[in-house]
C-alpha cells in the first residue's frame, strides 16, 4: 500500500481522502481574507520601531494628505473600545492605543484605512514617530528583567509538582547529571498570513478572520466593543496554518471593527509577514536546570527540574511544562520550579506543543547523557524507566504503550545495529549518528456541540463551530457520522467555523478530534435511536416489533438482529419524516456542571490529562539519523522515524500526515526556527522568511510513522487520544542525541547550527 495511506490496524479508521482536498489543491477553498465582501476598503497597521518608551509625537499629516486615504484610527480614537483582558480569551491585556507608551518591539500605533492596499501601504510607511525611548530587555539574561515564581501566578500552574525528598535522593545517587538546556524564541510563520475583515449591517458585525476559536473570538469582540453576543458573528471556514497563533485574539481585531463602524463599509486588514512577529504572540524563550541522578543499574532516583520562561511586563504568561516531564517516568525522588521573567516582549502565547515541545527537549537530551555516564544504551534507560504510574500521584495511567513504541520502532530504524560509541560511525567524508527520544502529549477533551441531519436519501450534514486549521477535523468528524449511520463519506457535508453553528472548543491542546467526534457519535446515536424507533413502532413493514436493542445501520438499510431490513427510505416514510436531525451536546466527565453554558460564551473548560483519576497520555518513541560531514559541519538529516501509540486512530492518512508533519516541525526547532533580538533594543533583526529558517523539501529526507494499535474507551466516547502535537515532541532531542553520537560534542542549546560543531572535543 501507498505509506501515504496506511493500511488500518485495529481501532483505526480507513485512509479516505480529506473531503475539502480538492477545494484547497484547486484554489476553490476560501480562507478568511478571500471571502468576497462588497464596497471593501483596505487597512495596513502603523507600528512602532522602538521596544520600550512612549510616543512623544505621531505625525499622520502626511499619511492623510495620500490619494486614496479614507480614515486613520491612532491614540485618542478609541475611547468606545474597551481593553483587551489577558486569558485564553486574548493573548494580552495591552490596549495599544489606549495610552502611547510602548512596551514591545512592533507595538501598533495606528490603523490606516484606504481605498486601495497600495494607497494604505503608502500612507502607513509616511508616518513618523518621535520617542522617549528607555533602555530595553530583549532576553531571558538581560538586564532589567524581573523574575518571579509562576506557581499561582500563571493559569497553568498551580504549584509545581513534587514528590519525596529529592536533594536526598540526589546526593545519595551514584550517578549523577547536572546541566543547562536552552530553547529560543520562535514565531508562528503560517502559510496564511493574518488577517481581519469587519462588515457592519443593521447594528451587527461579522468578523471573517483565521481563527482556532470562532466562539471564543465572538466573546472577546463583544466584550472590546461593548456589543451583546448576539450582535457579533465570526466566520472562519478555512485556517491556512495556526497551531496556537490564531488561538487568542489579538487587538487588531476590534481597532479593524472600528476603523469599519466609523467609515460606514467593511475594512480588511491583512497583516505583512513582518508585522506578524510583533502583533502576534510567539514561542517565548526557555532556560532550564536539569538534574538527575541514578543508581548503577540505570534505575533513576531523583529527578529535578527547574524552568525559566519569558514573558511580557505587562502580563504573566507560561507554558509550564513540568506538568509533564515530572510524570513521564518512574523516577523516585522529584522535584520541580518554573519561574518567569518579564522583559519587554510581547506576551507570548501557545506554539504547537507549548509545554512539552521545549519541556521535553531538556530531559530527553539530559537523559541520553545519564545514559552515556552509565555506558548503557540509551534506549534501554528509557524502558528500564518505565511505569505504569506517574510519579508526583502514584495515579494510574489510562493506557501507556511506550515500551512497544519503542520496540516497533527501534526494530524499523535498525537501532540496535549502530555502534555505541561516540564518532565511530563514518561513511567518507560524513559522520553517522543515531539517537532517539520519547514523544508525549496529554490527552485532553472539552464539551462540545453537534448537530446532525439523517435525510431519507441517505445524505448526512453535520454542524459544528470546530476549525479546520489543516489536521482534517471535517474529514475525520464526517468519518464519525458515516460510520454510525452507515453511509459512505461522500454522503456527508460537514459545515464549521461558523458561530452560526452548535458551539465547540478552541482547536488547541489536540482535543478537537475527541471533543468534536465524541459530540458527532452522541447526535448521531440520538438519531439511530429515533430511527430505530420509528421502525419497530410502524404497524406494519419488516421491522414492525422488532427489537430496537438488535437494530443497525449500514448501507442505507436499517437491519435487525434476526436479518429482517428495511431500506432507511421507507422507514422514514413511513413515520410521515423526511429526514431525522438531532442536536447533542457533549461534556466530559470531569468538567464544570456549567461547561456548555460556558461554551456558548465562548469559554472553553478542557478537562486536562493531569487532572482525571487515570492520567492520560499519548505516547512515541522518536529516532533520528545524522548525517555531519566531517570539515564543513553540514548537517543533515536522511531519516526520521516515529512510532505511536493515540488511542483511536480515526483516519490513518490524515493522521500519518499530523505526526509526520509533527516530526519535520520538531526537526525545524533542532535545527532551523530562532528569532532573533538585537540585544541593545530588543527589536526583531529577522523578521521575513529569508532569515527566519524553516524546512524546505531539501532539508527533508525519509520521514517514516508507525501507529501502533491502541484502545482505550476511558479518556472519552470516541476513544481519541489526540495527536495533533505529539510528533512534534522529542525530535529535537532525538536529533541532538543524534549530534553526539555522530561528533562526541553535546550540544544543549537550541536551534543547533554548524558554528557549534566547529572545533572543541568533536570528532574530526
Amino acid at each position: 500500500m501507498n505509506p501515504a495511506t496506511p493500511a488500518p490496524r485495529e481501532n483505526q479508521g480507513a485512509p479516505l481522502e480529506r473531503v475539502d482536498a480538492r477545494l484547497k489543491v484547486t484554489g476553490e477553498a476560501r480562507y478568511a481574507a478571500d471571502i468576497a465582501v462588497a464596497n471593501l476598503a483596505y487597512g495596513v497597521l502603523v507600528t512602532s520601531t522602538v521596544a520600550r518608551g512612549a510616543v512623544s509625537e505621531l505625525s499622520l499629516e502626511a499619511a492623510r494628505a495620500t490619494p486614496g486615504v479614507l480614515d486613520i484610527v491612532s491614540y485618542d480614537d478609541v475611547r468606545e473600545l474597551r481593553k483587551p483582558t489577558f486569558g485564553m480569551g486574548s493573548y494580552t491585556s495591552l490596549g495599544p492605543l489606549h495610552e502611547r507608551r510602548i512596551f514591545h518591539d512592533g507595538q501598533i500605533m495606528a490603523l490606516v484605512v484606504a481605498e486601495t492596499y497600495q494607497a494604505a501601504e503608502e500612507a502607513a510607511a509616511s508616518v513618523t514617530a518621535r520617542y522617549a525611548q528607555e533602555p530595553a530587555s530583549a532576553e531571558l539574561d538581560s538586564p532589567g528583567t524581573e523574575e518571579l515564581d509562576a506557581a499561582g501566578k500563571v493559569a497553568m500552574l498551580k504549584k509545581d509538582p513534587a514528590s519525596g525528598d529529592f536533594e536526598q535522593a540526589y546526593q545519595a545517587a551514584p550517578v549523577r547529571i547536572d546541566a543547562e538546556y536552552r530553547t529560543p524564541t520562535q514565531t508562528h510563520n503560517p502559510i496564511e498570513l493574518f488577517s481581519t475583515t469587519a462588515v457592519w449591517s443593521d447594528g451587527q458585525l461579522t468578523v471573517y478572520e483565521p481563527t482556532q476559536s470562532v466562539y471564543g473570538f465572538r466573546s472577546e469582540i463583544a466584550k472590546q466593543l461593548n456589543l451583546d453576543l448576539a450582535q457579533v458573528r465570526v466566520v472562519s471556514p478555512y485556517v491556512g496554518g495556526s497551531f496556537g497563533s490564531k488561538g487568542p485574539l489579538t487587538p487588531r481585531t476590534a481597532i479593524v471593527a472600528l476603523a469599519a463602524r466609523r467609515l460606514g463599509r467593511p475594512v480588511r486588514c491583512v497583516v505583512s509577514r513582518a508585522q506578524g512577529f510583533t502583533t502576534q504572540p510567539y514561542r517565548a524563550p526557555t532556560r532550564h536546570h536539569i538534574r538527575l541522578g541514578a543508581t548503577r543499574d540505570g534505575t533513576i532516583s531523583a529527578f529535578s527540574h527547574e524552568a525559566w520562561e519569558l514573558t511580557s511586563r505587562l502580563d504573566n504568561y507560561a507554558v509550564a511544562g513540568t506538568k509533564t516531564t515530572t510524570r513521564l517516568y518512574g523516577y523516585g525522588a522529584v522535584a520541580s520550579k518554573v519561574r518567569i521573567v518579564r522583559a519587554d516582549r510581547q506576551t507570548p502565547a501557545f506554539m504547537r506543543s507549548p509545554p512539552e515541545l521545549p519541556y521535553v527537549f531538556p530531559l530527553e537530551t539530559a537523559l541520553d547523557e545519564l545514559a552515556y555516564a552509565l555506558g548503557m544504551d540509551p534506549l534501554d534507560l528509557r524502558l528500564k524507566n518505565d511505569s505504569q504510574r506517574e510519579p508526583i500521584e502514584g495515579k494510574p495511567f489510562s493506557s501507556r504503550h511506550l515500551k512497544e513504541c519503542y520496540e516497533e520502532g527501534a526494530a524499523a530504524f535498525r537501532w540496535r545495529e549502530r555502534n555505541p560509541r561516540p564518532a565511530s560511525m563514518r561513511e567518507g567524508d560524513w559522520l553517522i549518528g543515531f539517537g532517539c527520544a520519547t514523544a508525549v502529549y496529554p490527552t485532553n477533551v472539552a464539551a462540545a456541540a453537534a448537530r446532525v441531519r439523517l435525510a431519507a436519501d441517505g445524505t448526512v450534514r453535520v454542524q459544528s463551530a470546530s476549525h479546520e486549521i489543516g489536521t482534517g477535523i471535517r474529514t475525520v468528524a464526517g468519518q464519525m457520522a458515516a460510520e454510525r449511520l452507515g453511509v459512505p463519506l461522500a454522503a456527508v457535508s460537514v459545515e464549521m467555523g461558523d458561530t452560526n453553528l452548535p458551539p465547540a472548543p478552541t482547536s488547541g491542546g489536540s482535543n478537537s478530534t475527541a471533543s468534536v467526534c465524541s459530540a458527532v457519535l452522541k447526535a448521531c446515536d440520538q438519531v439511530r435511536a429515533r430511527l430505530f424507533q420509528a421502525a419497530s413502532a410502524a404497524k406494519s413493514g419488516p421491522l414492525a416489533g422488532r427489537d430496537v436493542s438488535r437494530m443497525t445501520l449500514r448501507d442505507g438499510t436499517v437491519l435487525a438482529g434476526d436479518g429482517a431490513s428495511q431500506p432507511l427510505q421507507q422507514v422514514l416514510g413511513a413515520s410521515g419524516a423526511g429526514a431525522i436531525e438531532e442536536y447533542a451536546e457533549f461534556v466530559p466527565s470531569g468538567a464544570p456542571v456549567d461547561a456548555m453554558q460556558k461554551l456558548y460564551r465562548g469559554q472553553t473548560t478542557m478537562v486536562r490529562s493531569e487532572e482525571r483519576p487515570a492520567v492520560s497520555f499519548a505516547f512515541g518513541a522518536e529516532f533520528v539519523e545524522v548525517r555531519i560531514h566531517a570539515r564543513t559541519r553540514e548537517i543533515r538529516v536522511p531519516r526520521l522515524l516515529g512510532a505511536f501509540a493515540a488511542g483511536r486512530i480515526m483516519n490513518t492518512r490524515t493522521a500519518r500526515s499530523q505526526l509526520m508533519g509533527g516530526m519535520i516541525f520538531g526537526m525545524s526547532s533542532a535545527l532551523l526556527e530562532s528569532t532573533e533580538l538585537d540585544p541593545r533594543s530588543a527589536r526583531i533583526v529577522n523578521a521575513d522568511l529569508q532569515d527566519y529558517l524553516v524546512p524546505v523539501n531539501a532539508d527533508t529526507g525519509t520521514v517514516e510513522v508507525i501507529m501502533l494499535s491502541e484502545t482505550d474507551t476511558s479518556v472519552n466516547p470516541a476513544g481519541v487520544k489526540g495527536l495533533g502535537e505529539l510528533g512534534d515532541v522529542g525530535t529535537n532531542a532525538a536529533l541532538a542525541n543524534a549530534v553526539f553520537h555522530a561528533t562526541g560534542k553535546r550540544l544543549r542549546n537550541l536551534p543547533i547550527r554548524l558554528e557549534d560543531l566547529l572545533g572543541g572535543d568533536s570528532a574530526a
